[in-house]
């Protein structure tokens, strides 16, 4: 037998009795149900902003924060640091970000106006003196939660632009948590929130949205 190559001009006639490549699309059942199961948990209106957050470790564990307690929206605010590109990439496989959807503001007040758009009460994690105990605030109503950058926090115009300031209670010497600790233990306190209030009980989305957004998960 010739281990030759085969040449190019009977190439489309050796591919026509080839079978054909598995196709991915559709998904198996339990794949289907799987994404199924996890949109009709997604909060719609329990959205995170991140100002100007640069370490993608950082940025990373967010994402698989909101994720895991059903945020549908992450904001991105970066007008001093360069973001994390590869963590906010839906093309990688392994990422978070293909299960989110991720929008881009030039600044925090483009960003703001959004959120108000979409009816969100703005709260900024801060620890200024008239900030509310995070056990205090009111996490089941349509809210955005703002963290900002790892060595400043969230802006001034973040903080003064906002609809109020929260902080996370600590009992310790350090004052203040790593950004993705304060974001998950945050959104696992809006989580017992929402699920005191039932919001995990039925989905969310409409059911047009919800068949919409699973053909397209699934194609990912």
């Amino acid at each position: 037998m010739s281990n030759a190559p085969i040449d190019p001009e009977n190439r489309r006639e050796f591919s026509k009795f080839q079978p054909p490549k598995p196709n991915k699309w559709p998904r198996t059942e339990r794949r289907q149900q799987r994404l199924r199961s996890v949109l009709s948990r997604r909060q719609p209106d329990l959205v995170v902003v991140l100002e100007n957050v640069f370490d993608a470790h950082n940025a990373s564990a967010v994402l698989r924060s909101c994720d895991a307690v059903g945020v549908l929206e992450v904001h991105l605010v970066y007008d001093v640091e360069e973001p994390p590109e590869s963590v906010f990439a839906r093309t990688t496989s392994s990422g978070t970000a293909k299960w989110m959807d991720i929008h881009r503001h030039e600044s925090i007040e483009d960003c703001y106006t959004a959120l108000r758009a979409k009816q969100l009460t703005i709260l900024v994690t801060a620890l200024q003196t008239d900030s509310t105990r995070l056990y205090d605030s009111d996490l089941a109503s349509p809210v955005a939660l703002v963290f900002g950058n790892e060595q400043r926090g969230a802006s001034e115009q973040a903080i003064a632009l906002a609809d109020g300031t929260i902080y996370i209670p600590m009992h310790g010497v350090v004052e203040s948590l790593n950004i993705s600790v304060a974001c998950a233990v945050t959104l696992y306190e809006a989580l017992r929130q929402r699920q005191e209030a039932g919001l995990y009980d039925a989905p969310r989305l409409s059911d047009m949205e919800l068949e919409s957004r699973l053909n397209t998960w699934l194609r990912r």
